[in-house]
């Protein structure tokens, strides 16, 4: 990346212009950044605020290039990001880069105990299988698979909420009659666990961007206009009025219902101009076929 240095406002005057993909502003070369992996060049106030901006909403992979049509899919750099960002958003980008390397290491995984949140060691013995895992911090042997405390010749219990109480964790926190109020469940398709301390019921994993029921755990992925809360255990628990519910319902409808009226529009004069591309494209390769003159 390449961050011009301080240069007085009449030499800056005299250098063209250069435009940013991003504001599709204009702005002298001391205002914009090139970055070095493949070479698209943005204003440097863009940049930050882009950078900012995924790392404040928890990226989950590398910081691509601002321009969606670049060529090279580059990336920006590490020392690139830390050019653009403050210390703090920095060292959590860092963190959020390291949470993402142990997601993806099958050899490591996540000390489940709130109060610990250490880094431990599974063996390579054989991943596909659920191990005993010993944290090195405070003890605590839990499964591989299910993060629940180690249940040797049990199956997991999956997609159920948490029961267990962890080291540093109050047995109150979790005890309750009816599992709809539990705050802590797992994700129904990738396991990770998800807190949830307001709002509706319509839950998506931040980790897989699985939507999902929190009560039945049912999955909301193609469940557009959330029918899965008028009818069966769910009813009426999504957590929003019935107003906004319709409203929310009209609006899907209003965007499938616009996209097909465009069609509609559009169809005839898609059948009328067929014939003329048709024509003219037979014209070209009949030129391209002509001998030429002696």
């Amino acid at each position: 990346m390449t961050m011009a240095t301080y240069r007085p406002t009449w030499d800056l005057a005299l250098d063209p212009l250069i435009s940013c993909k991003l504001c599709l502003g204009e702005y002298p070369l001391e205002q914009m950044t090139t970055l070095s992996q493949c070479q698209c060049i943005f204003c440097t106030l863009c940049l930050k605020q882009y950078v900012e901006l995924l790392i404040k909403e928890g990226l989950e992979t590398a910081v691509s290039c601002p321009d969606a049509a670049c060529p090279k899919l580059g990336h920006l750099q590490e020392n690139e990001i830390e050019c653009v960002v403050a210390v703090e958003l920095m060292q959590k980008y860092k963190r959020l880069q390291f949470e993402r390397e142990v997601l993806l290491d099958p050899c490591r995984t996540w000390c489940p105990s709130s109060a610990c949140q250490a880094v431990c060691q599974v063996e390579e013995v054989d991943l596909q299988q659920p191990q005993l895992v010993q944290c090195a911090v405070c003890n605590l042997e839990f499964c591989s698979f299910c993060k629940d405390v180690w249940h040797p010749g049990q199956a997991c219990q999956e997609n159920l909420p948490i029961t267990s109480v962890l080291p540093g964790e109050t047995s109150s926190f979790f005890e309750n009659d009816d599992d709809d109020d539990v705050p802590i469940k797992r994700c129904p398709k990738c396991k990770v666990y998800i807190e949830r301390d307001e709002g509706c019921a319509q839950m998506m994993c931040k980790n897989c961007k699985h939507a999902f029921c929190w009560y039945c755990l049912e999955s909301l992925d193609d469940d557009f206009l959330l029918i899965h809360y008028d009818k069966g255990p769910c009813r009426n628990k999504l957590g929003h009025t019935r107003a906004s519910v319709i409203w929310h319902r009209t609006q899907v409808v209003g965007i499938f219902a616009g996209f097909g009226l465009l069609l509609l529009v559009a169809s005839p004069f898609l059948l009328l101009a067929t014939p003329f591309v048709l024509c003219c494209k037979c014209k070209c390769n009949k030129g391209d076929d002509d001998p030429l003159p002696t």
